[in-house]
């Protein structure tokens, strides 16, 4: 049942990312010879049109081919011999479409479930937040230079400056109804008993109602953009060494996880099950388009670089020498998928 939910909410991000490609290709006249889902040899195609529209054996991945793609093509319906800014856009599609998906997902989480409001529920006695004058119901909107939306901005902050000194910037209600903005500067003090730096402050455990579209679509726009952050930060984290391979998830780990929601949320219903997939596809939907954008050969930011380059010095790379670096990015890419489909199976079934 896992691997069925696996491969629907990846086929669906997959489809999302493949059909950005695949519209704005048609919308910029460039002729698309074939549009599948997965990888290997097709199960099932069909053809309508200069088309073939196809379901491939592989669950994992899939591809928008344009005449003209990757070689020297005379047809005007070609993609090398559209306008530079047109293949730009083409390009960007797929990851463009996987934010907006993610998007349109959150939304519907933060119709049903509201937002993780930065309003604490109270301070612990001899830590700083107390001791600095901070109290049950402030809002937190600033750690430092960071803006906080919701609370997980506080939990990622402290991630990354745990030991470090912080000024904190809080909204609090009167008596009289009137918001006064404050500050406090907080100093983490480490808790023997926690293990961890600790402000005192105590988060919201549950999610607050949000009523209105103005504000639906705010904080549905900021899951979006939470994520985005958070990806982009983990990459940083991961070339600084903060993150080793073991937090790496490929699609093997994605499924037992998959599998762990379901189970850990059927005894809630299926509405929280429902629920609580649909935020895993926003944070990979996010981390896909994020992935995607990064410019590494073969992906489609690598192939964005080569667009800009030519945009700006007005003339194209050699194709064959642009080539030679997509296929050795490929090469990589396909070191990379079996090293971490390996500390997958090693991680689930070996290091436990």
């Amino acid at each position: 049942m896992s691997i069925i939910v696996a491969i629907l909410v990846f086929g669906m991000i997959i489809l999302i990312h493949e059909f950005g490609h695949f519209i704005v290709a048609k919308k910029c006249g460039i002729g698309v010879l074939e549009f599948s889902i997965g990888m290997g040899p097709r199960l099932v195609s069909f053809e309508k049109g200069e088309t073939r529209y196809s379901i491939k054996a592989l669950p994992f991945g899939g591809s928008c081919m344009m005449m003209g793609e990757d070689e020297n093509d005379s047809d005007p319906r070609a993609f090398n011999n559209k306008p530079v800014w047109a293949r730009i856009a083409v390009i960007a599609a797929g990851p463009v479409f996987n934010f907006i998906l993610a998007f349109f997902l959150a939304l519907v989480i933060i119709r049903a479930a509201g937002h993780d409001s930065p309003r604490l529920l109270g301070v612990i006695d001899g830590l700083p937040a107390k001791e600095q004058g901070m109290q049950a119901g402030d809002l937190i909107t600033r750690l430092g230079r960071e803006r906080i939306v919701v609370y997980r901005d506080i939990t990622m902050y402290m991630m990354l400056h745990s030991s470090d000194p912080v000024e904190v910037e809080f909204e609090r209600t009167m008596e009289d109804g009137t918001v006064q903005t404050m500050t406090a500067r907080l100093v983490p003090r480490y808790v023997q008993e926690y293990g961890a730096y600790m402000l005192g402050i105590q988060g919201n455990a549950y999610r607050e109602e949000v009523t209105g579209i103005f504000d639906t679509v705010k904080y549905g726009a900021y899951e979006v953009v939470y994520w985005i952050k958070t990806a982009v930060r983990s990459i940083m984290m991961m070339f600084q060494g903060q993150v080793g391979a073991d937090d790496i998830a490929g699609p093997v780990r994605m499924v037992s996880i998959i599998d762990e929601t379901v189970e850990e949320n059927r005894q809630y219903g299926m509405e929280m099950v429902v629920l609580n997939l649909i935020n895993l596809c926003v944070l990979l939907s996010a981390n896909l388009g994020v992935m995607n954008l990064l410019p590494i050969p073969a992906l489609d930011g690598g192939r964005l670089a080569f667009l800009l380059v030519e945009a700006v010095r007005g003339k194209p790379i050699d194709k064959e020498k642009e080539g030679m670096v997509h296929m050795a990015g490929m090469v990589l890419l396909m070191c990379l998928m079996v090293f971490v489909l390996f500390n997958d199976i090693a991680t689930l079934f070996f290091r436990k």
